[in-house]
């Protein structure tokens, strides 16, 4: 018996957002036409800023509304990345829906998911100290969907040209370098892909990935 994807119901929205970077990105939709997404560069306003830009961009929408959360838990920067999962895990626990944690890199990859016909796809990001976060994801065959091939990490750049150089099977390579708060759609896309699997992760559920120590030890 095959399990068909779940829909939501059109009066009801995802709420995603992006804090990994500099920028702001805030995405909503019901996945049935209606979806709107904006992004604001921020920088150190971020955390004295998000509470208002949420309540005026939910709007005519209201908290009531929402199913879920979706929220890009790195890797990234470390104050932009804690502000946006303690904002989404509280609003989790307090409209009592899930929240799905997504990777920044998974992301990236999605947004160019459309474009690479049978390749894996590997993201690789700037990180601190001259090393970089890496990941290698493949589009699924027959549902949509990301596989992950190898995941978040962070490595040297010579650790990550040797994995590539290893690599058995043709690739994209993505550099994220800037702009990735734009890839909030795709934080709320493919959470609501899990959605559709009937994933319901609580909110306590939902962890950062920072990959590095903010300072060094």
């Amino acid at each position: 018996m095959t399990n068909h994807p779940e829909q939501l119901a059109s009066t009801k929205y995802s709420l995603a957002l992006h804090t990994t970077t500099p920028e702001l990105g805030l995405a909503i939709s019901n996945f049935a036409g209606n979806t709107r997404s904006k992004v604001w560069y921020l920088e150190r306003e971020l955390s004295s800023h998000l509470h208002q830009y949420l309540i005026e961009f939910i709007q005519p929408q209201t908290w009531s509304d929402l199913a879920f959360i979706a929220v890009a838990k790195g890797p990234g920067g470390f104050t932009g990345t804690r502000i946006g999962m303690v904002t989404a895990r509280t609003l989790g626990q307090q409209l009592d829906i899930p929240v799905f944690a997504i990777s920044t890199l998974a992301a990236v990859a999605w947004s160019v998911s459309t474009s690479v016909e049978g390749d894996n796809i590997a993201v690789q990001m700037p990180a601190q100290r001259g090393q970089v976060f890496t990941a290698i994801y493949q589009p699924t065959l027959n549902k949509p969907g990301l596989s992950v091939l190898f995941p978040d990490t962070v490595l040297t750049p010579e650790a990550w040209q040797e994995k590539l150089a290893k690599w058995n099977t043709s690739y994209q390579l993505v550099e994220a370098k800037s702009g990735l708060a734009a890839t909030v759609t795709s934080v709320s896309e493919l959470a609501y892909l899990e959605w559709q699997n009937r994933k319901r992760p609580n909110w306590s559920e939902a962890l950062p990935f920072y990959g590095q120590h903010p300072v060094v030890t």
